[in-house]
């Protein structure tokens, strides 16, 4: 009975140790970065709370934001702002101190613009489901990463009255730096 108990306790041991993480379970992400929309640029910032569900994998929320300008036409262009809350995943490919990652994510993508064209001027504000592939690196506590966010086109109703309406495409890469507290090595 005694060698029973001494194998089920030695077990147990075994299995809590296999378990145990090398990284803090919560982190919190902010970075800062550069939106390329087809045609044109500009400014993203981002806050990721995240939780380690083992060293290898990470689940969090990222709650971003964008401000956009390009060329939807010959003479043609539009300005949006983009605010999005989206779940995502990553997969880290090593426990060194240089880890990279690939991930996913998908979420509510809020779509305010405004567009001018030839013929044609119009504001447009709405909600679209999308989602991003990812790949990034975790450098200490430092970071940088690629996202494709794909989120669907809207059309932008003609104002001036010419019935012209413009189609804004609205996927963009998405290259950010940042830094994150708490989730470093124990």
């Amino acid at each position: 009975m005694n060698k029973f108990l001494l194998s089920i306790a030695l077990l147990f041991v075994g299995l809590v140790s296999v378990n145990a993480q090398d990284y803090k379970p919560f982190k919190l992400g902010i970075g800062l970065g550069y939106a390329m929309p087809k045609g044109g640029g500009g400014v993203l910032w981002d806050l990721e709370p995240a939780y380690r569900l083992n060293d290898q994998l990470c689940v969090g929320l990222r709650i971003e934001g964008a401000a956009m300008a390009r060329s939807i036409g010959d003479e043609e262009g539009s300005v949006s702002g983009n605010g999005s809350y989206t779940l995502n995943g990553q997969y880290y490919l090593s426990d060194a101190k240089f880890r990279p990652y690939v991930g996913l994510g998908f979420g509510i993508y809020n779509l305010a613009s405004v567009a001018v064209g030839t013929n044609a001027a119009g504001v447009d504000s709405e909600s679209e489901i999308g989602f991003y592939p990812r790949v990034g690196f975790d450098l200490g506590h430092f970071n940088m990463n690629l996202d494709y966010n794909l989120i669907g086109a809207t059309e932008v109703e003609d104002l001036s009255g010419g019935g012209n309406d413009l189609e804004v495409k609205n996927s963009y890469l998405g290259i950010r730096f940042g830094a994150f507290i708490f989730g470093g090595k124990r």
